[in-house]
């Protein structure tokens, strides 16, 4: 037992969804880090409407606890970044520890190397796996490649993140489509911390959050678009430059030559305008942010 113990208020933020007895194993294992380690804390579960044991398990463990257990019951299945969204604005602690999944391939140790790492500086702090899977290495690929963020964004089990860095990205959203990428484009520091093993939780909904994020918080979409404006520049030139050939070999078909240089201009052009819209499309929708909202449906507090 630590008797000099950290005097920050600490919040853990935990999403469940149909998690069963793995929830309470994890809980007592993170309650017990912070016990020995913090004289205040908050766990604080995010139940996006849980159809098997899961609640009810935990409501007989926490029936023992001397700090609070704080339950937040969605009203419906809304996903992780919702869910998480809820949890967040619910906390109040000083630095905040985001647990998207009860799974633990790490050492229960690297829940204070966090909090270390973040004493030395840093408003947020990831615990990664030295592995990942093929379709996470490629969408980080893409989503790096294109964002204008000094930090690199990887495949995380948790983070640590301070008070500062959440009331930053909340003043630039009241919700947050995808939290990572947010803290990464708040300009606050960012540290990885690795572990060895993997993941194995695969959440579904994650192709559609792919895709947001691509739009929200990157220049894809718009380099995407810009190629094939360029691509199809080049096509109507040598277009063009076939039409002109036929034309002027003597060997032109009535209305042929006319039609496709129409036509070949006509694509560039619409191509252009294209890019141009989703340009200012995705200026748009930096400025005015897409919203998520979350319905709640009650708020549960459990302890001794």
């Amino acid at each position: 037992m630590i008797t000099n113990k950290e005097k920050n208020f600490i919040s853990a933020v935990v999403y469940l969804h149909n998690d069963g007895e793995r929830a309470v194993a994890f809980f007592e294992k993170l309650n017990g880090v912070l016990a020995d380690n913090f004289d205040q804390y908050e766990l604080v579960a995010v139940d996006d409407a849980c159809t098997d044991s899961t609640v009810s398990d935990l409501r007989r463990w926490a029936a023992g606890l001397e700090k609070p257990l704080t339950v937040l019951h969605m009203s419906l299945h809304q996903g992780l970044e919702p869910a998480m969204n809820a949890g967040l604005d619910a906390a109040i602690g000083d630095y905040v520890y985001e647990f998207d999944s009860t799974q633990t391939p790490y050492p229960i140790e690297f829940v204070m190397q966090a909090y270390r790492e973040a004493m030395g500086g840093s408003d947020i702090v990831s615990v990664c796996p030295r592995t990942t899977q093929g379709s996470s290495r490629l969408f980080y690929r893409i989503f790096n490649a294109n964002s204008r963020s000094l930090y690199r964004l990887r495949t995380d089990a948790f983070r640590l993140v301070s008070r500062r860095a959440v009331n930053r990205v909340h003043a630039s959203s009241d919700n947050l489509p995808y939290r990572k990428a947010a803290y990464a484009a708040s300009g606050l520091r960012m540290t990885d911390l690795e572990f060895d093993g993997r993941l194995t939780d695969r959440s579904t909904g994650r192709f559609a959050l792919a895709m947001d994020s691509l739009a929200l918080y990157t220049d894809a979409g718009y380099k995407f678009s810009a190629g094939i404006a360029i691509a199809m520049m080049f096509l109507a030139l040598a277009e063009l430059a076939y039409t002109l050939l036929i034309f002027c070999t003597g060997h032109p078909i009535e209305g042929w030559t006319t039609m496709m240089f129409v036509l070949t201009l006509g694509f560039a052009g619409l191509f252009a305008v294209l890019t141009i819209v989703i340009k200012y499309l995705s200026l748009l929708v930096d400025l005015i942010f897409k919203k998520q909202k979350y319905l709640i449906e009650s708020i549960e507090k459990i302890q001794k």
